[in-house]
């Protein structure tokens, strides 16, 4: 299933990922003096990412608590994946190279990126 994640709510799930679960004030408090939200705009995300299937409320105690539906790694992964198709058509070699001209990928990043490959050819 595709992630359906906005940058506001990506905001949200890495409050949730550092620690859940947590309330909604919890996370108003945490994300306020960075983005100048009030509970009332995270009270509308946190709806919202409910409908997507991204957050998983519990409402058995007074305050409903908010955990994660999905891992930063699979959120991450269908980021990646979504921006890779949008912007260089599915083909990663653009992107590698347009990091590689830029000046943005290192000789450090590249072995990394050699190793990571390595090891994921193994498995």
């Amino acid at each position: 299933m595709p992630i359906q994640c906005t940058d506001a709510e990506w905001k949200i799930l890495e409050v949730l990922w550092d620690r859940s679960p947590r309330t909604m004030a919890e996370i108003t408090k945490t994300l306020a003096p960075s983005t100048g939200w009030t509970r009332h705009t995270v009270i509308t995300l946190l709806k919202r990412m409910e409908e997507k299937g991204t957050v998983k409320v519990d409402e058995s105690s007074p305050a409903k608590t908010y955990t994660p539906a999905v891992t930063k790694d699979e959120a991450s992964t269908d980021q990646a994946r979504k921006f890779l198709s949008h912007i260089f058509k599915g083909d990663a070699s653009l992107l590698i190279n347009q990091l590689v001209s830029s000046g943005d990928l290192t000789v450090e990043d590249m072995q990394e990126i050699i190793d990571a490959m390595k090891n994921s050819n193994r498995k």
